[in-house]
């Protein structure tokens, strides 16, 4: 009896196996699938000239810094899902801003928490001590987010850890006495952006700390000593400030002045999240800014927690961003399948004028230039695209114009400026019900530019605008059923230049 029971016991447990590998089946072909979709950046909306992670989720830019060569773009990443988890550092490659290769994981979570944001620098003197045979350090500054402590109700559980690589980034070995710098005992204390300042001779390092920014100068990247806040009155709150950044800019007769990033969320002039900045002066212990105005970096909602490069090539002379193409309103929840999320074209910074302020310009790199296959040029108020990878020029004739772009089922995105009003309406863009907040007007504020020249970057679920060769930035998500395919116009000369663009994925 006994073994007869174990007969039909054996036997039960073969067919339980066999059914469950017959259902796994279906599940293992889609996981490969995916793998292959991923391997070639095919699926829909998958953006094809910027960079977007190969598969799980992705949002803020961190550690940019360019070395021996290499663009050096980390960023957060939660290799596990497509919805935002415990935060590791992607990492990505490119010698041209443009071209991308991925590469493994650079930091993952440890005992002292998640890896949230933070920057990258060049220790070229060794100030830290952890170079080695004359090789610098590279040096990373990021947020320990401790899970477990803001579970339990403790509000001390953010503090800064640092890392070091020395093989061009390629791994990275964590600081034997972290967090190098403790939580005075706030909840938000995080996101720092670290620069050298020659002329006081320090490393400073800008600090989000719930709604203000405040600053710390170190000698060597590991004691750092507390110099003083910002937080005017008259700036844009409603959120948590984040993702700080600071650096000099020069106005067009050789004035240096600096700027000072700072991401909100939420706040943000259309709501949920956006990147004001200050303009001002800063003496190494404090900024101040004598203008009373807040100014925003971009002016469309899927622009954010963008910062600059580090260690640019003074040869080079340009001051470079990169950001968070998405808002927190739907990041989640965008109709992408798996991967989510992408960052915005990498973008030059420089200052110019209007009514007696000084404001930020944000121009398209000229490198993108190199991924344009034809010219077309079109003298027509109704253009037929033949792909939606194109780049378009074109030049208003008259103060009041219309753009709208369609597809074959009649889906519309339209940017439209009346007198003092300018509009952007995605509200039948196509897919929108993911989120109340996708479909509603955006709303553009007057600061007095007379707009002579609009440059328009069109990828497979985005839109950016490039106003007076970026004097005025929107940049914009869109979902459509299918491809844009027309591009009609009004108030707009005729004469039209249209960029095919190829993808730096396909080869």
């Amino acid at each position: 009896m006994k073994y007869s029971t174990n007969i039909y016991l054996i036997l039960f447990t073969a067919i339980v196996l066999l059914f469950a590998c017959e259902q796994r089946k279906p599940k293992q072909k889609e996981a490969s699938d995916a793998a292959e979709a991923t391997q070639d950046y095919t699926e829909k909306y998958r953006p094809q000239y910027h960079f977007s992670p190969p598969a799980n989720w992705m949002n803020d830019p961190n550690g940019m810094v360019f070395y021996k060569g290499e663009y050096h773009l980390f960023y957060q990443y939660y290799p596990e899902d497509i919805v935002w988890g415990p935060m590791h550092w992607g990492h990505a490659v490119s010698k041209d801003l443009v071209h991308w290769e991925n590469l493994p994981i650079a930091l993952y979570p440890d005992e002292l928490g998640y890896i949230f944001s933070g920057s990258a620098v060049v220790d070229w003197n060794n100030t830290s001590g952890l170079g080695k045979d004359g090789e610098p350090p590279l040096i990373a500054i990021y947020t320990y987010h401790l899970n477990e402590g803001e579970k339990a109700g403790e509000i001390d559980y953010q503090t800064q850890g640092i890392a070091y690589s020395l093989d061009k980034g390629r791994t990275w070995e964590k600081y034997n006495a972290n967090p190098v710098l403790d939580n005075p005992g706030i909840k938000d204390f995080r996101d720092p952006k670290v620069m050298w300042h020659q002329e006081s001779d320090s490393w400073i390092m800008s600090l989000a700390v719930k709604d203000k920014i405040s600053f710390y100068s170190s000698e060597n990247l590991i004691d750092w000593e507390y110099s003083s806040d910002f937080n005017p009155d008259w700036a844009a709150y409603g959120g948590v400030w984040e993702c700080p950044d600071l650096f000099p800019l020069y106005t067009e007769d050789g004035e240096q002045k600096w700027c000072l990033l700072v991401s909100i969320n939420p706040g943000g002039l259309n709501g949920g999240s956006a990147t004001q900045y200050f303009i001002g002066d800063f003496d190494g212990k404090t900024f101040s800014t004598t203008s009373e105005e807040v100014k925003w970096l971009d002016y469309g909602v899927d622009n954010y927690a963008g910062v600059t490069w580090s260690n640019v090539p003074k040869e080079d002379g340009r001051t470079l961003f990169i950001g968070w193409m998405s808002n927190w309103l739907y990041g989640q929840e965008v109709p992408t399948e798996v991967w989510r999320s992408a960052m915005t074209l990498p973008r030059n910074l420089s200052l110019f004028e209007a009514n007696e302020e000084v404001y930020i310009k944000s121009t398209p790199v000229v490198e993108l230039q190199n991924v344009r296959s034809e010219t077309k040029q079109v003298q027509s108020s109704e253009i037929q695209l033949d792909t939606d990878l194109v780049e378009i020029e074109l030049k208003p004739i008259q103060d009041d114009f219309k753009l709208v772009f369609s597809n074959e089922k009649g889906e519309e995105v339209i940017l439209e400026k009346s007198g003092e009003k300018l509009v952007f309406d995605r509200s039948n863009s196509g897919i929108v019900d993911f989120s109340e907040d996708f479909p509603k007007l955006h709303n553009i504020p007057n600061i007095g530019l007379s707009i002579e020249h609009v440059r328009i970057y069109i990828d497979h679920s985005s839109l950016e605008f490039f106003i007076n060769d970026g004097e005025m930035v929107i940049t914009e998500l869109i979902f459509p059923s299918t491809p844009i395919s027309t591009l009609k116009t009004s108030g707009i000369s005729k004469e039209v230049s249209v960029h095919y663009l190829n993808s730096i994925w396909q080869n």
